[in-house]
């Protein structure tokens, strides 16, 4: 059923994002989950299609059009391919983007969104360290100002397309607290910018996932990105937009995953009958599919808000949260109708299962999503 958020044209580009991953993804799978990466010539496809330049300048090969919309459709139709497929483009068009386009100079865009809208240079955010998660004011990682440069020492950590970045956003130190952060683009080839093999995660291994190492890197001082020492406002100004990416890829991701357990329920005989027709199955595939259309409601509803520039921090981390948890819920169900071929690797509802559990630990852990809603209900901690 069409929803009414989205118009002829979003459908039309649904259908070109959908032809790209039957193509150019899903045939693919076991090449890139060895590789933990999808080769550049996937990208360089994508651009080609006018998916990297969702949002982006016509001037610098975008489309020119400020329509989340578009990078919803996108979210969820790469996603439902694989979540991490959602993850990896994700983090390029609707999490780096805004960056490279809302603090930039005319030249800063000219030097990089070129590249970043053809597949040329991908790019990656360098936030997350050992010590600082969800708590992004202990950051560690610091730049200081010497002459024309910045020299930044650190180490970033859990980075989607980490190791196989062109460029990378990267939030460091140059003061103190929550007003003394900035935040720097810094090209991969730069001396002393090192990255880590990808990280061993137990699932998501299309995407590249890596550490990123900074020892006495000299970047420019017209890398910086906007002002100085407001990298911490600029970070949470953005963080909704890319709460509500997550959701859109969350609901994606449940919705092919029902799609094919509702095909194997179908073919699946025990008893002497389809496994489909027993009430159990029924009722559990009807909470799911229920679910699921309750979950796009809400996700739709805050498309909405934000492409009117109201979706609030709470409201996004509401549907962040939620759209997590009704997603691996979801899949579990799913590894359950399948029995025990739903714990075999072979089987895509097994690596879904695993590919989805990060959902409910990064941009933010639900717990800290709970948290912020829950003081904005004035239940903040007691004084005393």
């Amino acid at each position: 059923m069409r929803r009414a958020v989205f118009e002829d044209e979003h459908e039309w580009f649904r259908e070109t994002v959908r032809e790209f991953a039957s193509r150019e993804l899903t045939p693919h799978r076991e090449e890139h989950r060895e590789s933990h990466s999808i080769p550049r010539k996937v990208w360089l496809k994508a651009g080609e299609l006018g998916m990297l330049g969702v949002g982006i300048p016509e001037e610098h090969g975008g489309n020119g059009i400020d329509d989340f919309r578009f990078n919803a459709v996108m979210d969820e139709e790469l996603s439902r391919a694989s979540v991490a497929y959602g993850s990896a483009f994700g983090i390029h068009i609707d999490v780096v983007a805004p960056y490279l386009t809302e603090l930039t100079t005319n030249e800063q865009r000219e030097r990089w969104l070129p590249g970043f809208t053809s597949g040329e240079m991908i790019t990656a955010l360098g936030m997350t360290e050992p010590e600082a998660g969800s708590d992004l004011a202990s950051l560690r990682t610091s730049a200081r100002r010497d002459g024309d440069e910045w020299v930044i020492d650190g180490g970033k950590t859990f980075i989607t397309n980490g190791s196989v970045a062109d460029l990378a956003v990267v939030a460091a130190r140059t003061g103190q607290g929550h007003s003394g952060i900035s935040m720097f683009a810094v090209e991969s080839d730069r001396p002393g910018f090192t990255r880590g093999e990808p990280l061993r995660k137990i699932g998501q291994h299309e995407a590249s996932t890596s550490e990123l190492f900074f020892q006495d890197v000299r970047v420019p001082a017209d890398n910086l990105l906007g002002e100085v020492d407001r990298g911490f406002a600029y970070m949470m100004e953005r963080l909704p937009q890319e709460r509500l990416s997550c959701a859109f890829a969350n609901l994606g991701h449940a919705a092919g995953v029902l799609d094919i357990t509702l095909e194997y329920v179908k073919d699946r005989r025990a008893f002497g009958r389809s496994i489909g027709t027993f009430q159990n199955s029924r009722f559990a595939l009807a909470e799911a599919a229920t679910e699921l259309d309750v979950g796009f409601a809400y996700a739709d509803q805050c498309l909405v808000e934000h492409c009117a520039g109201r979706l609030s921090a709470i409201d996004a981390a509401k549907a962040k949260w939620w759209t997590s948890e009704i997603q691996n819920r979801i899949i579990d169900t799913c590894v359950q109708l399948h029995g025990g071929y739903g714990y075999m690797e072979e089987y895509e509802v097994a690596r879904a299962w695993c590919d989805a559990r990060v959902t409910k630990i990064w941009a933010g852990s639900n717990e800290i999503m709970k948290e912020l809603i829950g003081r904005d209900l004035g239940l903040g901690e007691p004084r005393g």
